[in-house]
């Protein structure tokens, strides 16, 4: 149980009303009884929670909480800042929370910080350093020589420094050829790919968070990094020697082959591919299923595929999506046009 004030306290907001009102859970405000604390940060959840039955709710800054019919409350002028202090202050944690379970298996050389939580069947390679407090969650795999700062969060399934996907053909092969001539692979003959191994490792910053069944490859030399404070989401893959900055956020399906440079802040939306050496600036912003191909200027805001600036993107589909119509019109006046070549002839 928690109580109204106990939420005040740690969103940093005082209590409306009653702050001793006891709560054994968080809930959606339709579904909220009375032991639930209602989370109704926007006016649209307003008819919502006059309708239940919650005593107590975090509401949307200037909310009329008393005409809502409520008993106390918190009001928050940002509401997913809100929610963040809420669900961390709620969340209970894994059941093995900051223990080594007794089927994980790490390596004698690995050197794992203080208050270290790591699920059922994690495995920690050789030579890895992980930083203080890190949540390690089932099944995840963590290759040789890898560093990871404090705080980590990982999430069940990512493997952590695999080897990068990189093989070359003693000839010249068709997908070189092709690169050059932007489509002609010339005379095909037969080809074999030779392995380029990962002589270098991962290293992570603090507070980095990896999600689910994402996977981060070992750089070929030098490693690959991702800089503090970075959030990468579920089915993300990162290739080898990409070099990411600090507060990025990586959505999910995101896919970046190998050897680029990303700079601090930059958010790639859901489903975003980024070529091979190429540079995004810092503050750059790609909507989902953004094609990055080429460099990338500080603070550009792109979409679309191939991404370009969106403001241009958005004008360019606008068009697109009035090429029917075009066709429809130009169709009628090649109609026209004939129709009067025909008379002119005809006199």
């Amino acid at each position: 149980m928690f109580t109204l004030s106990d939420i005040a306290k740690t969103l940093g907001h005082p209590v409306q009303g009653d702050g001793s009102l006891q709560f054994a859970r968080a809930s959606e405000p339709s579904q909220a009884g009375p032991e639930d604390l209602a989370l109704a940060m926007s006016p649209n959840y307003g008819d919502a929670l006059r309708a239940g039955q919650a005593r107590g709710a975090i509401l949307w800054d200037g909310a009329d909480w008393e005409g809502l019919g409520l008993e106390g409350a918190v009001l928050v002028p940002r509401a997913r800042l809100a929610m963040a202090g809420i669900t961390a202050a709620l969340d209970r944690g894994p059941d093995w929370s900051g223990q080594v379970h007794p089927s994980a298996i790490l390596h004698p050389s690995a050197v794992i910080g203080p208050r270290a939580s790591i699920g059922p069947g994690v495995v920690i390679e050789a030579g890895v350093t992980v930083g203080a407090d890190a949540v390690i969650h089932p099944r995840v795999v963590i290759g040789s020589d890898v560093t990871i700062g404090d705080r980590f969060t990982c999430q069940a399934g990512a493997v952590i420094g695999g080897d990068g996907f990189s093989f070359v053909t003693p000839e010249e092969s068709g997908v070189e050829r092709a690169r050059k001539s932007l489509g002609d692979q010339g005379t095909i003959s037969a080809q074999s790919w030779a392995r380029i191994h990962s002589l270098g490792a991962v290293t992570l910053g603090d507070d980095v968070e990896v999600g689910a069944n994402a996977c981060i490859d070992k750089g070929t030399v030098a490693d690959t990094r991702v800089g503090r404070g970075t959030k990468i989401d579920n089915l993300v893959h990162i290739g080898h020697n990409n070099q990411i900055g600090e507060d990025c956020l990586i959505c999910g399906q995101v896919g970046m082959a190998g050897g680029s440079r990303i700079g601090d802040r930059v958010v790639l939306g859901g489903q975003c591919g980024v070529n091979d050496n190429i540079e995004i600036g810092d503050d750059v912003v790609a909507g989902g299923a953004s094609k990055i191909f080429t460099r990338v200027a500080p603070g550009s805001v792109i979409l679309g595929y191939p991404a370009v600036k969106m403001e241009s993107h958005v004008a360019s589909y606008k068009e697109i999506r009035r090429l029917p119509r075009l066709a429809k019109h130009v169709a009628e006046l090649r109609k026209t046009v004939t129709q009067l070549v025909q008379g002119t002839r005809h006199d």
